[in-house]
């Protein structure tokens, strides 16, 4: 059913769904909650400190409401006084028509977050909701779904939106065998996807998600298997051997390797050498010179006759490869001709590129998804690298795979995943792990700090654009309400941008970045940066992949809380990479004991993958109500580390399957075939 079927959903409301990637009413119910808002008892302002989530406050008006203008800014404020006396002061801003609502002597019940003001006399709630005693007791003890959100689009409206579209749900539509669910201790399909949205209570969300995520999990690890059973029966049509080239090079280099890349680059020339295909994941932390092991690898092939090609996930980080890749052949006078092959290469010299590829007078291609479009051909495609793969789907590195003759496959990643999980997620791949950082790297400088630090943050990062150079700010919101209307102490990009303009000095250029902007926008942003024609960029995680900017040596993250360990070692990796000494500030606006230790161990070590472990061993499934924190990986809920029971349970099961022990009947079989085929087309080749 097309979104504009749906009752309330009019021409202009479809279009605000579209801009969410929502068309249809099955986009709708897989459009999932990012958190839950819970209602609790109202407190009193002496209760404040003890409390946990958003406070509600029952007053009494004890104030006319006074309205003021600041500039373009209509702030409307009124006092009231809880059950124990004590004052409250509540603001709003643009919102003049509550004023005809607010009258002494009214009694009703305001919800928000209270900020103690060094120029007020009494606590400020800012942009409370208000409800009255009857409507507040009706959603005491509910958990309240809060969905992602953009401009003109309520979370009322998406509520309502979804509860409509549930009601087409047919109670037999499950594709997941009883005797799965059973092994599994599963939820029906229906009642997951009810609960997901509407749940009772916090255990119904948990038993919701256990499912759905089972289901994600499930469809991914299966349509990996089918993969790797095709590769492991492939021969090998590029045989490589080690050269003379790419050995010079290595002595020539102003360092040496460490043990840990010599020892990855001799497992991938032993695959180019072997009888089969090589389809093999190098994981390091950023920085550990994953790089270099892939350009070496590149030179083997070139040396031999045959093409290479590099794929990664942004244009500039396209751009900075191949400018390196240039700068070592001219240094070093190496025999390869590569080619940078971006979106935004102009169309007359992408048919030039184009023929020069075919015709193999370019021996290595280095960009983006313009990789796999139908008119690259390669000549004699024989090494496929992909950089930052969980960024790209199966199905878009079998495309590539398929512009060769079955050519060697080469993928890498940053991303900290502990081993357990790798083998895994990454099923159709032997993994290599670079575990050692160059010796010339200085450790990263780290601190974990509450708010009331962020004065001395922005002195430090002015001092540090003073010395030339830069510094990123990470906020875990694109905009204001993004979360929900009762989330607004959390940083937003956009909120902060303004503000830490205010705070540091004219002079220094400050501009945020996010996942929601066009694709040339960020582009341009990220080249600015890169050019250090930006000094402080503002930016959601989206910059945990995509840049490399050395000069940069501050990172800080605001709300760090919100984010797991795993996802902000991977922010801290943005600095660090250059000659000078670097520095990540986490501030954290979360008071309680056990978090604030569970950031410490970032202080206590810049190992990813002993963090990813930690990560791993602290959280569990009641750390969802919060940011996703695994990145992309396909997976619309599922989160590799909250969720890491479910994910090796999930591969147990399947392993069942295949091995014969849960047996599968023809109509069982055929329904999971469709559900596969229907739903997962865009990231895998299905071969049951």
């Amino acid at each position: 059913m097309n979104i504009r079927d749906i009752k309330g959903i009019g021409e202009k409301t479809e279009k605000l769904f579209n801009k969410l990637s929502i068309y249809t009413d099955r986009d709708l119910i897989e459009y999932y909650p990012r958190n839950y808002d819970y209602f609790t008892p109202p407190i009193t302002l002496d209760m404040i400190d003890s409390t946990n989530g958003t406070p509600a406050i029952e007053g009494i008006i004890v104030s006319n409401p006074v309205n003021k203008k600041i500039r373009n800014l209509n702030i409307l404020s009124v006092n009231v006084k809880d059950n124990n006396g004590e004052i409250l002061k509540l603001t709003w801003f643009n919102m003049p028509y509550l004023k005809n609502s607010l009258k002494i002597g009214y009694k009703f019940i305001f919800r928000g977050q209270i900020k103690r003001d060094r120029f007020e006399r009494n606590p400020v709630m800012e942009q409370p909701v208000i409800f009255s005693l009857a409507d507040y007791d009706k959603k005491l003890g509910v958990l309240q779904p809060v969905y992602p959100l953009t401009k003109g689009l309520s979370n009322n409206m998406i509520t309502k939106a979804v509860s409509v579209a549930l009601e087409n749900i047919s109670s037999d539509e499950d594709y997941l065998p009883e005797s799965i669910r059973n092994r599994a201790n599963l939820m029906k399909y229906k009642d997951a996807i009810r609960d997901v949205h509407f749940p009772v209570n916090k255990e119904k969300v948990i038993e919701a998600r256990k499912r759905l995520i089972f289901d994600e999990f499930f469809i991914f690890l299966l349509g990996l298997r089918s993969f790797k059973s095709n590769e492991q029966i492939i021969d090998n049509n590029y045989v490589i051997k080690n050269n003379d080239e790419s050995d010079r090079l290595i002595k020539n280099l102003p360092y040496s390797l460490t043990d840990a890349q010599t020892k990855v680059l001799n497992e991938i020339r032993c695959d180019l050498s072997s009888p089969k295909v090589m389809n093999r994941l190098v994981q390091g932390d950023v920085g550990c010179g994953k790089t270099i092991i892939a350009f070496l690898s590149l030179i083997d092939v070139v040396m031999e006759g045959y093409q290479g090609a590099l794929m990664v996930p942004t244009e500039v980080l396209a751009t900075q490869h191949y400018e390196s890749l240039c700068e070592l052949r001219d240094k070093y006078d190496l025999n390869i001709n590569p080619v940078l092959l971006t979106g935004s290469v102009t169309a007359a010299n992408k048919r030039i590129i184009y023929k020069d590829i075919e015709t193999g007078s370019v021996d290595i291609v280095i960009g983006t998804h313009a990789l796999i479009q139908e008119k690259v051909i390669y000549k004699n495609l024989a090494l496929v690298i992909t950089d930052e793969q969980h960024r790209f789907g199966v199905k878009q590195r079998e495309k590539l795979n398929e512009k060769g003759n079955m050519p060697h496959i080469l993928v890498m990643s940053a991303t900290p995943i502990p081993r357990t999980l790798a083998i895994i997620l990454y099923g159709d791949l032997d993994i290599s792990v670079i575990d050692t950082m160059p010796s010339n790297r200085l450790p990263i400088k780290n601190c974990v700090v509450d708010r009331n630090y962020r004065p001395n943050a922005y002195k430090f990062i002015e001092n540090q654009v003073r010395s030339g150079h830069q510094a990123y700010v990470i906020c875990p919101m694109v905009e204001p309400m993004e979360e929900g209307e009762n989330n607004s102490d959390l940083c937003d990009v956009i909120s902060y941008t303004k503000s830490l303009k205010d705070e540091l000095s004219d002079d220094i250029t400050v501009e945020y970045l996010h996942g929601k902007m066009k694709p040339s926008m960020k582009n341009e942003i990220m080249e600015r940066f890169a050019k250090n024609e930006i000094n402080v960029l503002v930016s959601t995680t989206v910059i945990e992949v995509g840049v490399n900017v050395p000069n940069a040596t501050v990172m800080m993250v605001e709300d760090a809380e919100r984010f797991g360990l795993a996802g902000l070692h991977q922010l801290r990796g943005r600095v660090g990479r250059g000659g000078a000494q670097s520095y990540c500030i986490f501030v954290s606006g979360a008071k309680n004991k056990e978090t604030r230790e569970r950031l410490e161990i970032l202080n206590s070590s810049n190992d990813g993958f002993y963090i990813a472990n930690k990560d791993l061993s602290l959280r569990g499934p009641g750390d969802f109500f919060g940011i996703r924190q695994s990145g992309d990986m396909s997976f619309k809920l599922g989160d590799i580390y909250a969720d890491a029971s479910t994910l090796k349970l999930t591969a147990d099961i399947l392993r069942e399957v295949t091995d014969g022990k849960i047996v599968l009947n023809t109509k069982e079989s055929e329904a999971l075939k469709h559900k596969l085929e229907k739903y997962m087309d865009m990231h895998y080749a299905i071969n049951l």
